[in-house]
């Protein structure tokens, strides 16, 4: 069985190459071929990753390749992980919010459309290969902010290739509510539990938690709610958590907060492009190293939480067919009723051999359904402007974005964007 890894050079590799070496034994990996277009970072973390199977006894080869072709002949798995620009980019995404008083981050505005509209083109011609040298029906698994919008555009123009996006929000949160039920003697192992969230990719509400299917939401928002009021400074106001009865995901904190965000933007530098940058060299520095066979403690500190484990998780139960649930990213497909079947949703779906099934779950409440049909607009009209090169497409997604600039700004931030990204966006400036 052979997967194969875009952005294989990703300081993330190491902690998805543990994932396989655990599952191994129900996950048959044999060929792991990991691809990136930076040979000289490829060789560093290649070879650790190299170093690392190796040490368990090489239960599966690793092959390093810069070329796309090569990576995706007879794959059975597909997974991206890149980062188009590299971290300069985001750097440059960040910073292009500050020049404009508007939110810099790497998902959310107009950070979130610039990676968007880079990435895209690419993500999509890595599933127009897929369909002429992969397996029959080998899934794409898309990790590559931002995962939702990216999986959009992936189902908009590639619907021939099952694709999937993944985010680690949704099993991170997971994981805080049962670690809250343990705190009150309550000890539930992830595999009994289930999440019940839904909305976009970074634009969730959690409204739900079953353990071995019996309902608990009513004491886990409750816990929290009992948190938030013991804190002096809180993640949420309490009284916004007792109205919604929801949890929002973290990055609703731009959309409920936007002001605080705004100001914490003013103390950069170091932005979390910089910051991660440094990170990042130490990493690379330490996977450097000959000897070493077992990732830094460092790599917490780059994010990710649980990434292997969503990520290879996700993987083991499509290929045991175990229609086993999974919070992803897929089209609605009649989950959701009333909502349109081609809107890619983050919600629970079944995941085996047959497929990703979205579950039947019920609509969001007016109080949150506006901002996120307002942000799925958005996100349906970069796809456009991202594979056609769509100068009015791209300033009608800024001016539909919540997050976006006023109506006189538009001209002058997507010109911004445009300029300082064009070596990525050849698509707008071919004529």
């Amino acid at each position: 069985m052979k997967v194969a890894v875009f952005g294989g050079g990703s300081s993330y590799t190491p902690e998805l190459i543990n994932g396989f070496l655990e599952r191994v034994e129900t996950f048959p990996i044999t060929e792991l071929w990991l691809m990136d277009i930076l040979a000289e970072r490829l060789d560093v973390v290649g070879g650790f990753a190299k170093r690392m199977v190796m040490a368990k006894g090489s239960p599966f080869q690793v092959h390093l390749t810069t070329n796309q072709q090569e990576a995706i002949q007879g794959a059975n798995y597909v997974t991206t992980q890149l980062r188009v620009g590299w971290m300069q980019a985001r750097r440059e995404d960040e910073y292009l919010g500050l020049r404009h008083g508007l939110i810099g981050q790497e998902t959310t505005g107009v950070g979130g459309m610039a990676k968007a509209l880079r990435t895209i083109p690419v993500i999509l011609s890595i599933a127009q290969d897929m369909q002429k040298w992969a397996e029959p029906n080998a899934p794409l698994v898309n990790f590559t902010n931002p995962a939702g919008l990216v999986t959009q555009a992936l189902a908009n123009y590639a619907p021939e290739v099952t694709a999937v996006g993944v985010c680690n929000a949704p099993f991170n949160m997971k994981m805080n509510v049962l670690a809250g039920l343990a705190k009150n003697g309550i000890v539930v192992e992830p595999e009994r539990a289930q999440l019940n969230t839904l909305g976009l990719n970074h634009l969730t509400w959690h409204r739900g938690f079953t353990v071995d299917g019996e309902e608990v939401w009513p004491q886990v928002l409750q816990q929290y709610l009992d948190h938030l009021r013991q804190e002096e400074s809180p993640e949420w106001p309490p009284d916004l958590i007792e109205s919604l009865q929801m949890i929002p995901n973290y990055y609703l904190q731009y959309f409920y907060n936007t002001a605080h965000k705004l100001a914490e933007q003013k103390k950069w530098p170091p932005s979390r492009a910089e910051a991660v940058m440094a990170i990042e060299a130490e990493l690379l520095a330490q996977y450097a190293e000959p000897e070493r066979t077992e990732p830094p403690a460092g790599l917490m500190q780059r994010g990710g939480a649980y990434y292997s484990t969503v990520a290879t998780q996700l993987l083991n139960a499509h290929y045991n067919d175990l229609n086993e649930p999974h919070v992803v990213n897929v089209p609605n497909q009649g989950a959701v009723a009333d909502w349109p079947d081609n809107w890619v949703l983050e919600l629970p779906a079944l995941v085996g051999r047959g497929g990703i099934t979205p579950i039947h779950t019920e609509p969001l409440p007016p109080v949150v359904f506006g901002l996120m049909q307002q942000v799925k607009m958005y996100e349906l009209l970069t796809v456009e402007a991202a594979v056609h090169g769509d100068r009015n497409a791209a300033y009608q997604a800024l001016l539909a974005h919540p997050l976006g600039p006023s109506g006189d700004k538009v001209e002058a931030v997507l010109a911004d964007m445009l300029a300082i990204h064009k070596p990525y966006l050849p698509q707008f400036w071919s004529n």
